[in-house]
C-alpha cells in the first residue's frame, strides 16, 4: 500500500487490512485458549445457511472452512454442531448433531444449492425448539437476502435473545436493507453482526473460529483482547 494511501486510511479511522487479519488470527488463539465448557456437557452450536441457488460459491467455502470450529475447541472439550439449511421450494432441513469436522463435511458434501426464497423464520423456529429440547449456546446464520417479513423475524430474534440464544449473522454481500435487519436480529438476540467477503476465506475461517470457541467456553470466558473484525463481533455480546 502507497504511503498517501496509508495516511488516508489512518486519517479515516479505517484498519489496515493486514494488521486486521492479524489481529483476527490473535484475538481467535486468545479465545482459544479460554474457552472451557462445563464438563458436564458439551457446547452446542447450530449452523445454519441459507442454501438457495445465489449461494453455492458460499456453501463450497463453507464446505471447506466448517472444519475450523472443532479445531477451535481445546481438548479434552468438545462441541457439537447441527446443520440447518434452507433451498428450493419449503425445504428446510437439519442434520443429526455431530461432534467432528469429518462428519459434518460429509453431510455438507452432499448437499447442493437450489432456487428459491429465504427461509429465516423456519431457522429461528427450529432454534427455539431445539433450544427447549436442551441448552444451544450459540447460533450462526451465514446469508445474503431476505424475502420475508422483518418485523416477524425480529419479534423470533428477540424471543431467542430472551431465552439465552444469541444468533451470530454474518452477512455476504452490501445490501443495505439486509444489513440493517441481520443487524437487528443479532442486537435482539444478544448476538453479534459481522460483513464477510466470500473473497477473503481467512476472514471468514477466523468468524467461525471465535463463535465455535465462545460456543463452547461460554462469554464469561471471554477476554475481548485484540482489535479489528473479530473484537467488532464479539464486543457486541452484552457483559
Amino acid at each position: 500500500m502507497a504511503k498517501k494511501d496509508l495516511d488516508a486510511r489512518e486519517a479515516s479511522g479505517l484498519p489496515d487490512k493486514g494488521r486486521v487479519s492479524g489481529d483476527i488470527a490473535a484475538f481467535v488463539k486468545k479465545v482459544g485458549t479460554l474457552a472451557r465448557p462445563n464438563a458436564a456437557q458439551d457446547g452446542r452450536l447450530l449452523f445454519a445457511l441459507d442454501a438457495t441457488m445465489s449461494r453455492q460459491p458460499t456453501w463450497d467455502l463453507a464446505c471447506s472452512l466448517q472444519a475450523e470450529m472443532f479445531r477451535a475447541i481445546p481438548k479434552p472439550s468438545a462441541l457439537q454442531v447441527q446443520l440447518l439449511y434452507f433451498r428450493g421450494f419449503g425445504e428446510c432441513r437439519a442434520s443429526k448433531w455431530v461432534l467432528d469436522g469429518d462428519a459434518l463435511a460429509k453431510l455438507m458434501t452432499g448437499i447442493d444449492c437450489r432456487g428459491g426464497n429465504t427461509q429465516i423464520s423456519k431457522v429461528f423456529d427450529h432454534a427455539r425448539a431445539e433450544h427447549a429440547k436442551r441448552r444451544i449456546n450459540a447460533v450462526i446464520f451465514v446469508g445474503d437476502a431476505i424475502e420475508e417479513n422483518v418485523d416477524v423475524l425480529s419479534e423470533k430474534a428477540g424471543q431467542l435473545g430472551l431465552l439465552g440464544l444469541p444468533i451470530f449473522v454474518f452477512q455476504e454481500g452490501r445490501d443495505a436493507l439486509v444489513e440493517a435487519a441481520f443487524r437487528g436480529f443479532a442486537k435482539l438476540s444478544k448476538g453479534a453482526y459481522a460483513r464477510f467477503d466470500a473473497t477473503a476465506p481467512q476472514e471468514l475461517a477466523a468468524l467461525l473460529k471465535a463463535v465455535a470457541a465462545y460456543a463452547s467456553g461460554g462469554r464469561n470466558m471471554l477476554k475481548l483482547q485484540g482489535s479489528g473484525q473479530a473484537q467488532a463481533l464479539l464486543a457486541q455480546l452484552p457483559p
